[in-house]
């Protein structure tokens, strides 16, 4: 049997979903469900002096009213201070305040129609930088008082939800060395995950006050964790089961809908209740978070970098949600893959009168690439030295010692460059000005431009995971990892094919469900392949042993001697005993023969902390079990009289450590580079007042499928010796250099920086104008 660890399997639940069979909770139904919605503030900022409720109790087919003094609790996870339904004070526009349960959702839209909420308006604010002043109006007076992790550092009498700061060297040494500096300003706006599915979940709570919810939440363990904490109740008494998930993108961790479901659930005891968020509740319910960084880079003339200055400010809106995490890993990661021996890094996640944000791919990561990328192209051009040389010559070695203390090993940015820059730069370029024949008259100009940059991921966190063989010889995966689109079960099977030496047609991958699954920390930062390959590796190692164990004396020999081929044990001289057979003699026909192999993968011991044996580390700690490392490059054409982009091609090269499935590794870089795409060019919020004016794909401009450019992948293998075969994992980096290097490519084909994403042509335009280029 061939090894089917770098085999470009096909999906394993491709056919399912293109047929239409894949059942999402928006399908669900379940006896005497009732269907809830949602009255939203319609002030940024405001205390709620009263709700009538009276009409729409009364309106027929409405089983429950409630507020947020009916179910008064706080949950989230980093600071605990989002309540279900607004309590006292609203602090965004679009904050839910009245949740009804009704018989269908037409009777529920009517109810919240008959809804009276009397509102106190207060100050707000909107920008984060005016929300750090001491003058800015205060979200919430007692911040100190809210529950929190250790990884949160709050400023209490402030707007400040994490106050980070991150140091390595002399800063102001490395200054003085410097032959030149650089200092930046730029922003990165909001954006929307613009998954295909929108929230939804179902919740019911009975009679015991066990709570049951079925959604489609990436890490079903957490949110169990995050429900029992916020109620108050064993987490025995909380189950959380996920299903097929319409695309994810780190907007579907924490409570969602479930946070109106659970609340109106708990006053129907028995009956189950169904939230399902429009388009428009979905952009008011999460996005990434807008960012302002400021660089100030200092370098020889022969171009090291000496010294690199960072501070951020990061829009959290008006709830911390994840956003004090992302803050940390993003600003963390915000000198980028280069040997600097000065940082000094300071961030600040500030609370505004808008929506809360959260994880979206990169965890931080594309605001502060877009910066640092940027930046290197700025000084690479002051220093008359080749873009791409400018980062071989400053890119991490093996062994390298980054700001957070910890030294890099498997490193593979300077494979990646040399890749991305071959592809990219190979052939010459005519930047004049050229006549387009689809659009006679005009002037277009064409430039190419790269990025680089490197990723962390959630240290240490735990997976675990069962691997049962069956008395027929299939085997099941029974774990909690969620299938998002991103092919982790496919993964997952082709790691216990290879272990148990089966055919993929004979594994099954559990769904995840709390009461039957094991724990496993979230699906997301990039951990899957790296945690849950490594859980599940080790429990098909573990029932791979017990099989052998049972079968050794029916062949009469050591288990040791003992191999496993195309479904059978194989002794030494040859002689073949079906897995079926063995488990059926050992246990007895009929007996519902079966073996399980176990396995908790936690990385303790984490390369690169040799001089850091004191560290206490922590699920949201500044070190990383692995680091990622991608390069992209863009080939694009620049309208001189309008400003539009075009993007010719792209090219992107990725340390995968071992790709398991190159197809699955392809999918996803082209996949984020989609996403790359919009961050670079379209997507943004646009606000009046902290009112969001474009909340639909109407008004907010996602790529499709003619959009994007053709794209060239490479996938470098740097072999990490933790990971399942050597594997990294590597779905969120890639949505990360794609904005950057489309903004360098265009300063290249005509001589516009743009500091503020998105490259609109409005922006490229004036500035075009303002150049005078003729």
């Amino acid at each position: 049997m061939d090894s089917p660890i770098g085999a470009p399997w096909q999906r394993v639940d491709t056919s399912i979903k293109v047929t239409g069979q894949a059942s999402f909770i928006a399908d669900a139904s379940l006896s005497g469900m009732l269907f809830g919605k949602v009255l939203r503030s319609p002030f940024a900022h405001a205390r709620i002096k009263s709700a009538g409720l009276d009409k729409a109790k009364a309106l027929k087919g409405v089983h429950a009213v409630i507020t947020g003094k009916d179910f008064p609790y706080l949950h989230g996870e980093a600071i605990i201070n989002i309540p279900f339904l607004a309590i006292d004070t609203v602090r965004y526009v679009g904050e839910p305040v009245v949740a009804v349960a009704a018989i269908d959702p037409e009777t529920a839209e009517r109810a919240l129609e008959l809804v009276e909420v009397e509102y106190e308006e207060l100050p707000a604010v909107f920008d984060p930088e005016e929300a750090l002043k001491p003058e800015a109006p205060l979200l919430h007076g007692e911040l100190d008082k809210y529950p929190a992790i250790s990884a949160v550092t709050r400023i209490p009498g402030t707007n400040v939800c994490q106050h980070f700061t991150l140091a390595s060297g002399d800063i102001e040494k490395g200054f003085q060395q410097s032959d030149y500096l650089f200092e930046n300003r730029f922003t990165t706006p909001r954006v929307q995950h613009a998954a295909i599915e929108p929230h939804a979940c179902i919740a019911k709570v009975d009679s015991r006050g066990y709570i049951t919810v079925w959604g489609q939440n990436d890490s079903p363990h957490r949110a169990r964790k995050e429900i029992a904490q916020a109620l108050g109740i064993p987490q025995a008494k909380a189950r959380v089961v996920t299903g097929y998930v319409g695309g994810n993108f780190g907007g579907k961790g924490g409570l969602k809908t479930e946070a109106i479901a659970i609340a109106l659930a708990s006053k129907l005891k028995g009956r189950p209740v169904k939230v399902v968020f429009s388009r428009e509740e979905v952009f008011l319910t999460i996005s990434r978070m807008a960012c302002v960084i400021y660089l100030k880079t200092g370098v020889s003339r022969d171009g090291l970098l000496l010294a690199r200055q960072v501070r951020t400010v990061w829009d959290n809106g008006a709830y911390a949600e994840k956003g004090p995490t992302i803050s940390l890993h993003g600003a963390s990661l915000a000198s980028g893959p280069y040997n600097i021996p000065n940082v000094e890094i300071e961030s600040f996640t500030v609370f505004t009168n808008k929506p809360p944000t959260g994880a979206m791919r990169g965890y931080g990561l594309p605001q502060v690439t877009f910066a640092y990328e940027s930046q290197m192209d700025i000084m690479a051009e002051k220093l008359k030295l080749d873009p791409l040389e400018f980062r071989m010559k400053n890119a991490v070695d093996e062994g390298s010692k980054v700001v957070t203390g910890q030294r890099l090993y498997s490193v593979g940015v300077k494979d990646c460059l040399q890749q991305a820059g071959h592809a990219l730069f190979k052939n010459a370029l005519d930047t004049a000005p050229v006549d387009d024949p689809a659009t006679p008259g005009s002037r277009w100009v064409r430039g190419k431009g790269i990025a680089c940059t490197y990723k962390s991921t959630k240290t240490p966190t735990v997976s675990g995971a069962y691997v049962k063989i069956d008395e027929d010889g299939s085997a099941s995966i029974v774990t909690s990892t969620i299938e998002v689109g991103q092919g982790a079960h496919t993964v997952l099977i082709q790691i216990v094919a290879d272990i148990l030496q089966i055919d993929k047609a004979m594994i099954t991958v559990s769904f995840a469900d709390t009461d039957i699954t094991p724990y496993d920390t979230s699906t997301t930062a990039s951990r899957s392949t790296f945690h849950m390959g490594n859980a599940v590796r080790l429990a098909a190692l573990d029932a791979r042993q017990k099989l052998l164990m049972l079968a050794a004396p029916l062949l009469q020999t050591q288990a040791n001697t003992l191999k496993l081929e195309k479904g059978c044990i194989l002794a030494a001289d040859g002689r073949a005993l079906p897995i079926e057979q063995a488990l059926r003699t050992s246990f007895g026909a009929g007996a519902g023969a079966a073996v399980l192999g176990q396995a908790v993968f936690k990385p303790e011991d984490i390369l690169g902390l040799e001089e850091m044996k004191d560290t206490r580390l922590e699920a949201f700690s500044t070190l990383s079990a692995f680091h990622g490392y991608a390069v992209q490059g863009a080939d694009v054409m620049v309208n001189l009289d309008t400003g539009a982009v075009r993007v010719l091609r792209m090219v992107a090269a990725h340390d995968v450590g071992k790709a398991i499935n190159p197809s699955n590794c392809r999918q996803q870089i082209e996949g984020a580079l989609a996403m790359g795409l919009g961050f670079a060019l379209t997507e943004e919020f646009r606000w009046d007042s902290g009112r969001l004016l474009n909340p639909n794909f109407l008004s907010y401009s996602v790529p499709t499928a003619p959009d994007l450019p053709p794209v060239e992948v490479f996938l470098v293998e740097k072999s990490h010796p933790q990971g399942p075969f050597g594997a990294k994992g590597m779905g969120e980096i890639a949505a990360t250099p794609t904005a950057p290097a489309i903004a360098n490519a265009v300063y290249n084909a005509c001589g516009v920086r743009i500091f503020d994403l998105p490259l609109t042509p409005d922006k490229i335009r004036a500035a075009l104008s303002s150049k005078k280029i003729t």
